[in-house]
């Protein structure tokens, strides 16, 4: 796996990704650091790569045992230090799962085996921040 940060230029605080895969992305800070707040925060990517990683799971495990799951939405909320280095002390995922006769517990299964097993980025996070979720479903 690859990726490639470059800096915008002496403007500002913007930088572009690229990823091995051939995606781009783009990063910015807050106006107070320098930043003009033209895209997410680095650290606001790196709560939106565990919250993808979880729901890609989330998913895959749901529809490898055949349950008709239709959409997944998860909510963080990040808690940071507040000294240097600020990172994440705490992280809430919100499970919001859509589907036609989808057990709780199947989905509740899922999320936990997300975040015990197969989620790569809550698994480094969790090294520094205490790991909560919740479980909510809808009816399709």
């Amino acid at each position: 796996m690859e990726c490639t940060i470059d800096w915008s230029g002496p403007e500002g605080m913007l930088f572009v990704a690229r990823t091995g895969s051939g995606h781009v992305t783009a990063m910015d800070g807050a106006p107070d650091g320098g930043g003009n707040n033209l895209a997410p925060r680095p650290m606001e990517m790196l709560l939106t790569g565990a919250g993808g990683c979880a729901a890609y799971d989330v998913v895959l495990i749901l529809k490898r045992g055949r349950h008709a799951v239709t959409h997944c939405r998860v909510k963080l909320t990040g808690e940071r230090a507040t000294v240097d280095p600020k990172v994440f002390t705490n992280i809430h995922f919100e499970f919001i799962v859509t589907g036609k006769n989808l057990p709780i517990a199947a989905v509740e299964r899922a999320v936990q085996l997300s975040h015990e097993k197969y989620c790569s980025a809550t698994a480094m996070l969790a090294k520094t921040a205490s790991i909560t979720h919740s479980v909510s479903l809808i009816e399709a």
